[in-house]
Order: C-alpha cells, then structure tokens, then sequence
C-alpha cells in the first residue's frame, strides 16, 4: 500500500461535503417531523431547535467509507481487515437508537443497553482489543471475555463523554474534531514512520471523523440552527472509540523496533507513546473528566448518575461571566492542549522544551478561565480605544458624590424610589454586558436551574 495523503484528504473532503449538504434538509425533516423539544431549564439556547443532526453526520460517514473503499491506496484497508465494516455495523446500531432518542427521549437505561450492544457488535466483527502494553510486564495477551469486557467499556466510556460535553453550541463537535485531528497524526506516524499497515484503519477513521465534524460545525455555531442530537454525539463518540481501540490493542509495540532489547525491555520503553490512546481519556480528557465529576456530584447528592443537572463544566464556564462563544473556544483550548501535548510527549518524550511549553499554556489558559472575575480598566487616555466594558463609569457616580448620596455599582441608588430599589435586580456576571458575557441571564436563574432535568 502507497501512502495515501490525498486519498485521506479526499475523503475527509468528501464527508464534510456530505455533511454540509444534507444538514439543510435534514433540519427541515426534523423540524416537520417534531424533533424540536421545548426550551428546559436547563438548557442555554432561547429558542427551540432541531435536532437529529446526526442523520447527515451518519450519511457523511458511508459517504466516507463508500469513497474510501473506491481509492486506490485505501482499498487495502478493506480487503486486508474487517474492522471498517465492524464500524458501519456498530454505528448504525448507536444511530438508530440515537434517532429514536432526539424524537421520542427514550429511557436511560435503553440507551445504555444499545451502546452496549453495539459494541458487543464491533467486537463479534473483529474489532476488540487483543492485548495491552503492561509497564514493567511486558505485552499482556487477553482471553476473549477479556478483551470484550475491555473493548464494551471502553465504547460505552468514550461515548458517554461525548454525549455529556454536547451541551453548547458547536462544543461536542468542536473538541471531538480537535481530538481526531490528533489522534490521525498519531496513527499515520505509526503507519507511516514505522511502517506498520494495521494502523491504517485507525487513521481512516480519524480522517472520517473530522470531516463529519467538519461538515456539521458551520450549521452548529452559535447560534445553532440544529443541534446534533444524541443520534451524532453517540455516532461520533463510538467512531472515536472504535479509531482507539483498532490501534491500541492490535498493533504489536514490539512490531516498531524503537529499542533493542528483551520484549519487556521494548515494551517499557515504548509505553510514552501508548500512553495517548491507551485509552482515549487523554485524547478527550476534558469530556471524560466532566463524564466523572457529574457522576460523582449526582452519586453525592443520592441521585442516580444518569439524572441531568446544570453542572457541568460548559454551565460552570457561563456561571462565571464567559460568553456562549468564548467558553466554547476556552474548551477547544483545553482540548487542543491536551490531546497535542500528549502527541508531542508521544513523539519525544524526553523533550524539556515540551513539558515547558505545555506548562506555559496551561499558565494562560488558567489566566483565560479566570479572566471574567477581574474587569480591567483602561486608564482615561486609553477609553476610546477599547470596547465600552472596560471604561471607567464616572458620570452618576461623581454627580451622586458630589449629592454626597450613596452610590452603588456606579449608579446613585439614592435617587431611585423605594419600590424601585426594591425590585432592581443586581449585576451579576454573567449577564448580558458584564464581562463581554452575552448567552445567559442572572447567575440566580443558573443556581435555580440546577437541579432540573436534563440528558446531557
């Protein structure tokens, strides 16, 4: 087999093209066809809107694996494995379940009894996980129950993270391309440098999945015209799952000749490289991390895992001050540092210069989360030159000195009726106009809102 850059590039080409295309009609069918639940408490969009998205996401898919499989260098990867069909299996079973879900809001449990089986579909197809790269053992053979028990919770997982992150406009989709972006440089430096041809499912995978998410991000920025529904955050977090574990347990470390050496010696060393798609949690760190504080948070407060609340961590993020748009581009941030600073470690992981410039990063995005907590002002010379946010307030507030009344926040509350003073409701941030934060209200109606029911 060639090295096939611009058969992978046409592909991802032709999926987002794909899913460009049909998310116009397929919002129209959703909306004719009563996908568009009513605003919930806890929800941040102010307007119904349609889901099902993950009908053109899916169809971007075949579409993908349909031109895959017609190219020259990538035809290989059909006739020489079986895992490609493994995946359409299992993912029009997550698909269809997904679908039922956006239109009819089946039970928890339903949903996690499909994600099950659809793994258990892609493991009776060949793709499970074989064996694993042990530190200070050596590579672990697994007997079947084994590497199916592995494999079903390793999907179930990866989905799940997927599903809980899809709570802002463009965010699920946003992180899980950043992540497949990594994931693909990964796999083609194992394919390519090492000449390894097993990896090469796993690179067209990840190429598929970008351009789904590709193709659906245009119609999914906020303001969102369509959402994706559970039918694609689901589909797209079972072909990130599917991508991890073709590569993961059943490519031989050894097969790379990067250390002489006895087996376990091979094995201990080439463990930085592994570490990033062991499992895919470092991949999707931050979905996965908000997968296990909501868990823990519902457990804590004696609910089941599975009941919807507004903490997450896009809620928290707007709760603070942020902007719809500027908490999602702070997720991407956080995505995109962790899953390439895992592939730089993985590439060279002796490298000083990497942990610094990882550590510098985290350093500003640290200083970016907290940024809505300090209001900068501009000194006087400067006003004109920056947005009206950042100047200083002095007309009310020097004229209700100079009264010598008592001013609040800028305003003379002093000339304000009783009733009046009463019933004002209090700046806080995260309202529109504070701290440049525009996508929800008073941080009471956050606090209120809670506990209410969700599914993400």
């Amino acid at each position: 087999m060639g090295k096939p850059v611009r058969e992978y590039l046409l592909t991802l080409c032709i999926t987002a093209a794909v899913t460009y295309l049909l998310t116009g009609p397929v919002r129209k069918f959703a909306i004719v066809a009563g996908a568009m639940p009513e605003i919930r408490a806890r929800d941040v969009h102010r307007e119904p809107t349609p889901r099902l998205g993950g009908i053109a996401m899916f169809f971007g898919l075949c579409a993908g694996l349909l031109v895959a499989d017609h190219l020259k260098n990538l035809n290989a990867v059909f006739s020489n494995s079986n895992e490609p069909r493994a995946l359409l299996s299992g993912a029009a079973l997550i698909w269809l379940i997904g679908v039922l879900d956006d239109k009819f809001e089946i039970d928890a449990l339903i949903k996690l009894g499909g994600q099950m089986i659809a793994a258990g579909v892609m493991v009776v197809q060949g793709l499970t996980i074989l064996w694993l790269p042990i530190p200070g053992v050596g590579l672990v053979a697994l007997t079947q129950w084994q590497g199916t028990l592995l494999t079903v919770a390793l999907v179930v997982i990866t989905i799940n993270a997927v599903n809980f992150v899809d709570g802002l406009d463009g965010l699920a989709a946003g992180m899980v391309c950043i992540a497949s972006a990594a994931f693909f440089l990964y796999a083609y430096r194992i394919w390519y440098s090492y000449g390894i041809e097993a990896a090469a499912p796993a690179t067209l995978f990840a190429a598929i999945l970008m351009g789904m998410c590709l193709g659906f991000l245009p119609h999914n920025m906020h303001p969102a015209r369509i959402f994706m529904g559970d039918s694609g955050s689901m589909l797209i977090g079972l072909v990130l799952a599917a991508g991890a574990i073709s590569i993961t347990g059943q490519i031989d470390p050894d097969a790379m000749n990067l250390f002489s050496g006895s087996e376990r010696n091979t094995v201990h060393q080439t463990v930085p490289v592994y570490i990033p798609l062991l499992l895919p949690l470092t991949i999707i760190a931050v979905p996965a991390a908000d997968l296990v504080l909501a868990i823990v948070r519902r457990t804590w407060r004696g609910q089941s895992p599975f009941a919807a609340d507004r903490g997450h961590l896009h809620h928290r993020l707007l709760e603070v001050g942020h902007s719809h748009s500027r908490a999602v581009l702070i997720m991407y941030f956080w995505s995109a540092l962790i899953a390439f600073g895992a592939l730089a470690f993985s590439v060279n992981s002796a490298s000083m210069w990497i942990v610094l410039g990882i550590a510098a990063l985290s350093a500003v995005g640290l200083v970016l989360l907290l940024l809505p907590r300090f209001t900068p002002r501009a000194p006087q010379w400067a006003e004109r030159l920056v947005p009206p946010r950042y100047r200083r307030r002095r007309g009310a507030s020097s004229a209700a000195a100079e009264a010598g009344q008592e001013v609040t926040h800028g305003t003379a509350e002093a000339d304000e009726p009783d009733e009046a003073r009463e019933h004002r409701a209090p700046v806080v941030a995260g309202v529109s106009g504070v701290n440049g934060a525009t996508a929800i209200g008073p941080r009471s109606r956050f606090l209120d809102g809670r506990n209410a029911g969700s599914s993400r």
